[in-house]
C-alpha cells in the first residue's frame, strides 16, 4: 500500500479534472502528479533520503498538498509542524526528528530564521511563499522547474510516511509514527465511511498540519475530487470560499461552527453547494448541533472520533443518527460506531475488556493503529498492548456498538470520591440558553479533594447567574456532578493548534504551590 498510488490513480482516471484550487492557483490531477515528482526529485537532491524527516510549517495551500505526496514520492517522512508554536517548540520536534529540511510560507519566515540557530542539524530551509525569497533560503518554485521528475521511490506498507506531534497540552509533544499502510487504509475507508464521490468538492478551513484535515488528502484524492483551500480558518473567509467555490463537503472542528453560527454574513450566504459538514477533534454539545441543524437545514451531519495515533477516524456518527425523534434518535452524544477497518473495546486499568455500559478506557486495534512513538519505546508500549492502542479516552460503549465519549482521563475530577466526567457537565452547561460555550476543571477542596468548578463565555448580552446555572444542571445532571462555583469569562478560551481547550492553562492558578495537581 503507497500512498503515492493514490494521486497516480487520480492523474489517471480524472487527468484533466481540477485537484486543487488556492487563492487564483488551480492545477488539474495531471498538472499537480507532475509536480509532485518534480519537487520530489528537488528535495532528493538537497539529500533527502529514504526515510528522512522533511518538515513544513506554513499555513493552509495547495503547496501544502505538493509537499505531501512529494515527500512521499521522493522516499521521505513528511513531518507537518503546529502553527501556533513558539520557535522553541518547533525547535524542540525538529531536533526530536533529526529533520534536516524544513519548508516555510510567508507567514512563517521570520519565525524561521530564529529557529535555525536552535536546530544545528538543519541544513536548509526552503521558501515556499510567494514574495521575494530570504536570503539564505532555497526558493520553491525554482527547484521545481530544475529538476527532473523523480522516479516514485517505492516505499509502502509499513514504512515511515510521516511523524505528527501531539498537541502537546502536557510536557514536550510526541512523535506519532504513521506509515504508508496507516494513510491508505485510512484514506480509503474515509472516503466511504464519509460519504465522498466521485469528483467531491472538498473545503480545507481547518489548519492543514492537523490529522483531522490532513486525512482528506488522501481520502479526497482516492475520489479524484477537488481540494479547495484557503489559508486559515475566519468565520467570514469560510463562508466567501463556500460561496465562490461550490464545495459539497468540509469539516469544521465545533469552535469553528460555532464561530460561523455566530457569524451575521451566514445568513446573507449562498451555501446551497453544501451537502455535508462533519465535525470532530473535540466535544460538542447538543445545543450547538440543534442550532446547526436550524441554520444550516439541507445540510447533513457527520462526527468524527479518534486521534493522531489512530490515523485518525477510529469512530463514525453517520448522518442518519444526527436527528432528534424517530427510530434512530438518542444516538446524537454518541461518538458512533466502529468504522469497518478497525475493533473496539472497553478496558478497565488491567487492560480487561469491561461488559456494556461500563465507563473504561476506549481501547483500538486496526491496520490504523500507529507504527509507534518516535524515539519513544516506553511509551509506545505503555501504549500499544497485545496490539490494542489504549486511547487515554474514557467511555463506554452500548447495546447496539455505539460509543460515547465520557472525557479524556486525565481531565476525570475525582470529587468526595465520585468520578466526574467534565464533558458531562459542560453538556448540561451548553444547554442553557446564555451559554455561549464552557470548560469545566477540578480544583483543590479541602472537603471534597477536588471540586468542580465552570468556567463559563456567555452569548453577548446574555446574563445568568451561578446559581441559576448550577440549578439549571441539578435539572439535567446528578448533583455531585453540578458546578460547585462558577466563574464568567469574557476573553476566548485559551486553545491548542488544533483548536483544544487547554485545560492545563486554565488548571494552573488554582493548583499552584500544589505539589500534585490532583487531590
Amino acid at each position: 500500500m503507497q500512498i503515492s498510488s493514490l494521486l497516480r490513480r487520480a492523474a489517471q482516471i480524472n487527468p484533466d479534472g481540477i485537484a486543487t484550487i488556492f487563492q487564483e492557483r488551480q492545477q488539474s490531477w495531471r498538472q499537480m502528479a507532475d509536480r509532485v515528482a518534480r519537487l520530489a526529485g528537488a528535495l532528493q537532491l538537497l539529500g533527502m533520503g529514504p526515510g528522512d524527516r522533511v518538515a513544513l510549517l506554513s499555513l493552509n495551500s495547495d503547496r501544502f498538498l505538493e509537499y505531501f505526496y512529494a515527500t512521499v514520492w521522493g522516499g521521505g517522512a513528511m513531518m507537518p509542524m503546529n502553527t501556533r508554536w513558539a520557535p522553541a517548540e518547533c525547535a524542540y520536534a525538529l531536533n526530536d526528528a533529526g529533520a534536516e529540511i524544513l519548508l516555510v510560507d510567508d507567514a512563517f519566515k521570520d519565525a524561521a530564521l530564529a529557529i535555525k540557530p536552535l536546530v544545528p542539524g538543519l541544513k536548509t530551509i526552503v521558501y515556499c511563499g510567494d514574495g521575494d525569497t530570504p536570503a539564505g533560503m532555497e526558493n520553491y518554485e525554482d527547484m521545481l522547474a530544475a529538476a527532473e521528475p523523480a522516479v516514485d521511490a517505492g516505499r509502502g506498507g509499513d514504512d515511515l510516511a510521516g511523524i505528527f506531534y501531539t498537541g502537546g497540552t502536557t510536557g514536550f509533544p510526541k512523535g506519532v509514527m504513521l506509515s504508508h499502510t496507516n494513510f491508505y487504509v485510512g484514506g480509503v475507508s474515509n472516503a466511504h465511511e464519509m460519504n465522498m464521490r466521485d469528483g467531491t468538492v472538498y473545503l480545507h478551513a481547518a489548519p492543514m498540519f492537523h490529522i483531522a484535515d490532513l486525512i482528506w488528502f488522501t481520502a479526497l484524492t482516492f475520489m479524484a475530487g477537488t481540494h479547495v483551500v484557503i489559508p486559515t480558518f475566519t468565520p467570514d473567509g469560510t463562508l466567501e470560499a463556500i460561496e465562490k467555490h461550490r464545495p459539497s463537503q468540509t469539516l469544521l472542528v465545533p469552535v469553528m461552527l460555532q464561530m460561523i453560527l455566530r457569524s451575521d454574513k451566514l445568513a446573507n450566504t449562498d451555501i446551497s453547494s453544501l451537502t455535508q459538514i462533519a465535525y470532530g477533534a473535540s466535544p460538542i454539545t447538543e445545543s450547538v448541533l440543534i442550532e446547526a441543524f436550524g441554520k444550516f437545514p439541507n445540510v447533513a451531519f457527520l462526527q468524527a472520533f479518534g486521534q493522531t495515533e489512530l490515523s485518525p477516524v477510529a469512530t463514525i456518527l453517520q448522518t442518519d443518527y444526527h436527528v432528534l425523534e424517530g427510530p434512530k434518535a438518542g444516538k446524537l452524544r454518541s461518538a458512533g460506531r466502529p468504522t469497518r477497518v478497525c475493533e473496539i473495546r472497553i478496558v478497565d486499568e488491567d487492560n480487561n475488556e469491561l461488559p456494556q455500559g461500563s465507563v473504561g478506557q476506549i481501547s483500538v486495534k486496526g491496520p490504523i493503529t500507529m507504527l509507534g512513538y518516535w524515539n519513544n519505546p516506553e511509551v509506545t508500549a505503555e501504549t500499544i498492548r497485545d496490539g490494542w492502542l489504549l486511547t487515554g479516552d474514557a467511555g463506554y460503549m452500548d447495546s447496539e456498538g455505539f460509543i460515547f465519549l465520557m472525557d479524556r482521563l486525565k481531565d476525570m475530577i475525582v470529587s468526595g470520591g465520585e468520578n466526574v466526567y467534565s464533558a458531562e457537565v459542560e453538556n448540561a452547561l451548553g444547554q442553557h440558553p446564555a451559554v455561549a460555550t464552557s470548560a469545566v476543571i477540578g480544583i483543590p477542596s479541602d472537603q471534597w479533594g477536588e471540586s468542580v468548578h465552570a468556567i463559563v463565555i456567555l452569548h453577548p448580552d446574555a446574563t445568568v447567574t451561578p446559581a441559576e446555572l448550577q440549578a439549571h444542571c441539578h435539572q439535567l445532571i446528578a448533583g455531585y456532578k453540578c458546578p460547585r462555583s462558577v466563574e464568567f469569562r469574557s476573553d476566548p478560551l485559551p486553545l491548542s493548534g488544533a483548536n483544544k481547550v487547554l485545560k492545563t492553562e486554565l488548571r494552573k492558578p488554582y493548583w499552584q504551590g500544589q505539589t500534585r495537581q490532583i487531590s
